[in-house]
């Protein structure tokens, strides 16, 4: 089956080729879908942002379309960065750097059992007809008080996983898939996609 990855970011295609590819799945990013626009993400929840990329992918193109909206709580600054992981520094143009650097600025000082929080994936996959199937997935672990490793993306140098002894910027793609917040969603999502196509 074929479907649209509402995102042309190249980390969350391959982690997702890699995931679906059991189920038959072929995943196309929505550029090579001739999709040139971005959607607003106004949604106050991962899961509304989730719906909003992928519906309008579905919407411009009559294909099923998956998306994910995904990001970094952290307990001690009341749930941030939250939906807005991307630009918490300021801008979407901001690199991983000054992302990571401006969220060590705001846990300085913070001791280690303080600085609980967890990578939260939300999944949504929208159809022609008007079916929607969801998928959520979390990761828990703490911020450390200095990126290590170049793996991964995002936060992931700042990340270790509870029950990891080194941060997901130091893990393997297979080692992070096996436990990440989106290989939990969208394994979630085989699930509901493989009952969905049995009741077609």
């Amino acid at each position: 089956m074929q479907m649209i990855l509402a995102s042309n970011n190249a980390h969350k295609m391959s982690e997702m080729r890699a995931i679906l590819a059991d189920l038959g799945v072929e995943l196309m990013s929505q550029r090579e879908a001739g999709c040139d626009f971005e959607v607003e993400e106004t949604g106050t929840t991962f899961e509304e942002n989730a719906y909003l990329k992928a519906i309008a992918v579905t919407n411009a193109t009559g294909m099923p379309a998956i998306a994910d909206d995904s990001g970094l709580e952290v307990d001690y600054l009341n749930g941030e960065p939250g939906v807005y992981s991307a630009r918490y520094s300021g801008s979407h143009e901001h690199t991983d750097q000054h992302r990571n650097e401006y969220l060590l600025s705001k846990l300085e000082g913070v001791p280690l059992e303080q600085r609980t929080a967890r990578f939260v994936s939300c999944i949504c996959c929208t159809f022609p007809n008007g079916d929607v199937l969801r998928a959520r997935g979390t990761m828990e672990g703490k911020i450390m008080f200095a990126p290590e490793g170049k793996n991964g993306f995002g936060y992931d140098p700042l990340f270790l996983a509870d029950g990891q002894t080194v941060t997901n910027g130091l893990l393997t793609p297979e080692q992070k898939n096996a436990i990440s917040h989106r290989g939990k969603a969208l394994r979630i999502l085989q699930e509901e996609l493989r009952n969905y196509y049995v009741n077609q």
